[in-house]
């Protein structure tokens, strides 16, 4: 209880915060930013009436039924879910999106955030009586009774990202240790990348990877593993550039990210500076009237880490992430290793169904029955559900990370599908990779593939990187523009690319180098890289690649026309039309179309054209040929051939 009331604390005085900047947001948005600082920098406590009077459409009275879903009490409140949910916090009661308020806790709830409670309306009114039945026809299209039947919550999968120095493994540290105390397991084995967290009797995975370059990596071999994304910010440092890295990959990742802004205990901390800074990236804090949760910690102190966890499992309410333990059994490699005595050991991420001691799996490359898996703790398991990290052992070799994993019948199947990706492999290899080129943007795009032309941009200095920026954003072709997957200062490198493939995106640098290592990964994985020295022609071949990536237009153009004189039978062709053309040309790669009485009878492609007994490509003004249409069967003497091609409207 002790541990619950210092977080409820916590959450109170963030909510009171957030509440305070939330109330004002309307304004800020209308406003400059520069307002939005002023307005922020005033104490909370003084914010939140003036927020209130400046926002005369939120009701002031409110109306309640015996019980409210959370959701709909918000959207009756005009607030959002994530306010009220914050709120219930700070009362003491864990609620999700779906729980079922009774008409006193709402009542009470309600009346702390500013709202008067009026009596509903008598009960000969039909409105009031059947109140609650519009909450229970949106949770039914929300899910089925099969589907609810089936699906379980599953813990989120979280990754923890930041730029060096900030923290990131300092609190990963702490979260750590503090599972493994309440685990009682006496410490982790060994590392295997990925371990568990018991907050308020819910679990959080988290995924204890090297860095962002190894989370893109894994999405490059199509391992979406991830739900939310931590991103460590240091008080006293601010953005750097490995956390602009990290913040483009957590939105090409298409995951929320919870901020945590650590080491605020620092003397030289400055949070508002931070949150500046932060916006200026396009991640807008609750405090400056935006979505993205923003919690101060101190890896050092461990201030702040439980309300941390208690906000990474309210974005997992937010999210409403399910899963079937019945169905066929997914999985990723989170990372494989050569172990002494235990021979090739893989770490998986289960995601969907159940993974058994026993199974046999086909890994990537390989395969192998499971000898023995071990949880995060180093304890033996039979078993193990969605979204739980496991190792296992008895792959006849070591998987790459990002491999994905599937249960098989039989070794021999397991085998013998091996064989034919192996083979597959060195075929490839054989085979330059195609890379997604600039010239090709135009081929993908009328197939549907690409829908915007994502680009990785890397400058020599920060001046050279805002008029490219501010050019490119002017260029448009219909409603396909330029995407930023990532912008930033600096040679080119692994990291790049690995975006650059997850992203689908084009690498493009101005008076930048390019990393060895990076240059040997795009020619691997088929990314395109692009150098300039100069602005305008960078700028010229991207407004290429965006004219190309449009359906192009056509237009008629009559070539010339033919009256038919005669017409003659050909077994196996069909009818040939004798012809004398009379203006223009007849041309053989062309398409034709036959007139009757000034009405057009056929219309098709010109399957033949010739000059007394040889093929001619074209035949000019008042010269007599024979003409071929396809699918002409109806045409007669004194019928008019108008010879057209289409083209490209430039």
């Amino acid at each position: 209880m002790a541990n619950r009331s210092s977080r409820s604390r916590g959450s109170a005085n963030r909510g009171a915060r957030s509440g305070g900047s939330r109330g004002s947001g309307g304004s800020q948005r209308g406003g400059s930013r520069g307002g939005s600082r002023e307005q922020t920098s005033a104490p909370a406590g003084d914010a939140r009436p003036a927020a209130r009077e400046a926002a005369p459409p939120k009701p002031q009275e409110i109306e309640l039924s015996d019980q409210v879903v959370v959701r709909d009490l918000a959207e009756q409140m005009q607030v959002s879910p994530i306010d009220l949910i914050k709120a219930l916090m700070n009362a003491g009661i864990m609620a999700n999106i779906n729980q079922v308020l009774d008409h006193d806790t709402a009542a009470i709830i309600a009346e702390e955030m500013g709202f008067a409670i009026t009596e509903p309306a008598p009960p000969t009114e039909p409105e009031v009586e059947e109140e609650p039945e519009p909450v229970q026809r949106r949770r039914r299209r929300e899910y089925t009774e099969e589907e609810l039947a089936r699906l379980v919550t599953r813990p989120p999968v979280v990754v923890v990202m930041g730029h060096v120095d900030h923290g990131k493994t300092s609190i990963l540290d702490v979260i750590r240790k503090a599972s493994v105390q309440v685990g009682e397991a006496g410490g982790i084995t060994q590392h295997i990348g990925a371990y568990q967290s018991r907050v308020n009797d819910k679990t959080i995975t988290f995924l204890d990877t090297p860095g962002h370059e190894a989370f893109t990596a894994m999405r490059a071999r199509g391992a979406s593993v991830t739900d939310i994304a931590i991103l460590v910010v240091a008080a006293d440092d601010g953005v750097q550039p490995q956390t602009r890295e990290a913040i483009a990959h957590a939105r090409a990742a298409g995951v929320p990210i919870v901020v945590a802004l650590n080491k605020i205990d620092l003397a030289t901390a400055n949070p508002e500076r931070v949150k500046q800074q932060l916006a200026d990236e396009g991640l807008v804090v609750e405090d400056w009237g935006g979505e993205v949760i923003c919690v101060p910690v101190s890896a050092r102190t461990q201030e702040g880490i439980s309300d941390l966890l208690d906000m990474v499992l309210l974005v997992a309410e937010m999210e409403n992430l399910r899963a079937d333990p019945k169905a066929e059994m997914a999985a990723s490699v989170i990372e494989g290793r050569m172990d002494r005595s235990m021979g090739p050991t893989a770490t998986l991420l289960v995601q969907e169904g159940t993974l058994h001691e026993g199974d046999t799996l086909l890994v990537g490359q390989t395969h192998g029955r499971i000898r023995a898996m071990f949880d995060y703790q180093g304890k033996r398991t039979k078993a193990v559900g969605p979204a739980t990290p496991v190792v296992v052992t008895g792959l006849r070799g070591v998987p790459v990370a990002g491999d994905r994993v599937r249960v098989v019948d039989t070794e021999r199947e397991a085998r013998q599908i091996v064989e034919e990706r192996v083979a597959e492999s060195k075929q490839s290899q054989d085979r330059p990779a195609q890379a997604l080129t600039l010239d090709l943007i135009y081929e993908r795009a009328q197939s549907g593939a690409v829908q915007s032309l994502n680009l990785v941009l890397k400058a020599d200095v920060d001046g050279s990187i805002e008029p490219i920026r501010n050019s490119l954003d002017k260029l448009e072709a219909g409603d396909l523009r330029v995407k930023f997957v990532h912008v930033g200062v600096g040679n080119i490198s692994e990291s790049d690319v690995n975006l650059a493939v997850a992203s689908q995106a084009v690498v493009v640098g101005f008076n930048v180098g390019v990393d060895a290592t990076a240059q040997r990964l795009a020619e691997q994985e088929g990314v395109s890289i692009r150098t300039y020295e100069i602005i305008y022609r960078l700028i010229e071949d991207v407004q290429k690649a965006l004219t190309g990536m449009l359906e192009p237009e056509y237009h008629e153009v009559v070539q010339g026309q033919a009256v038919v004189r005669e017409v003659f039978t050909i077994p196996r062709v069909g009818k040939i039309a004798g012809v004398q053309v009379r203006e223009g040309k007849a041309l053989r790669n062309a398409s034709a179309r036959v007139k009757r009485d000034g009405q057009v009878i056929h219309e098709g492609r010109v399957s033949s054209l010739k000059r007394f007994t040889e093929d001619a490509r074209e035949v000019t003004t008042g010269l007599e040929c024979g003409v071929g249409i396809d699918g002409m069967d109806d045409v007669q003497a004194d019928d008019i051939l108008e010879f057209f091609t289409r083209e490209i409207v430039q």
